[in-house]
């Protein structure tokens, strides 16, 4: 059975999507970007700030749903410009200091609302 998943922690979907979705144990959370849930913005900054909002929006729907970073088995990475992997690898890395998950990381030419980063995540219970 398919169950929506939603909070005011992380940005509201800003299209026909849900944050996340879980069914028979598994969570797919759609694509995050640096958006501030209690502004509506996108966090100003360079990609250590905007990944590390990411990440929190992330933490929030898992937090939800009754999952955890550990619980996350892969993530996508989608980046404005391959120059800022580095950098948001550092910060990602501080979210799965253990038996990180599978990841994927891709450069894309454009990303909503112009941001810099966004990544899906997939976690199992």
């Amino acid at each position: 059975m398919k169950k929506i998943i939603s909070t005011g922690k992380a940005p509201q979907a800003i299209g026909p999507y849900s944050q996340a979705v879980e069914t028979n144990g598994t969570l797919y959370i759609s694509g995050q970007v640096p958006i501030d849930p209690e502004t509506g913005k996108v966090v100003e900054g360079c990609i250590i700030e905007q990944t590390e909002q990411v990440m929190k929006n992330i933490g929030a729907i898992l937090e939800t749903a009754g999952y955890s970073y550990s619980d996350v088995v892969k993530s996508t990475c989608l980046l404005s410009d391959m120059a800022n992997f580095k950098d948001m690898n550092e910060v990602y890395g501080s979210y799965y200091k253990e038996n990180p998950p599978a990841r994927a990381a891709f450069a894309v030419k454009d990303l909503p609302l112009g941001v810099l980063i966004e990544i899906e995540t997939i976690a199992v219970k």
